[in-house]
């Protein structure tokens, strides 16, 4: 007579594994066992300068539509005068006139400031050293 294998859910032998703490609970596993290989590390794609040229170009989109819907809703007709001129002009088209002009008065303000330090930068690099 042949022997039948006896199945592993049999009574008689326990299965191979861990043996259950005195409480009758089943251990848990360590968590780092389960993982075979560690995660790689996320890296965050490099910023481009074709990125920063699409971002740009988004940001003066929205300002482009921002001043649209501006000169749209400001339309009504002012009168400026200004050293001796005097004229009727869309009020959406002078205020945009004096907001650009005040941005140009702030960037020369910012170039002449600049060449001051720049000239004593190269001042500072052309002095003897004691």
């Amino acid at each position: 007579m042949s022997q039948q294998p006896q199945s592993p859910s049999s009574p008689q032998e326990p299965l191979p594994g861990p043996k259950p703490g005195p409480d009758g609970a089943q251990p848990q596993p360590p968590r780092d066992a389960t993982r075979t290989t560690p995660a790689p590390p996320r890296q965050e794609p490099p910023v481009t300068r074709a990125g920063v040229v699409w971002a740009a170009v988004v940001v003066a989109l929205i300002v482009l539509i921002l001043l649209i819907v501006f000169f749209l809703q400001n339309q009504d007709t002012a009168r400026v005068q200004f050293l001796g001129l005097d004229g009727y002009v869309p009020l959406g088209l002078a205020l945009f006139i004096a907001a650009v002009a005040g941005g140009v008065l702030v960037a020369i303000a910012g170039a002449v400031r600049i060449l001051q330090l720049r000239l004593l930068a190269r001042r500072a690099r052309r002095a003897p050293r004691p």
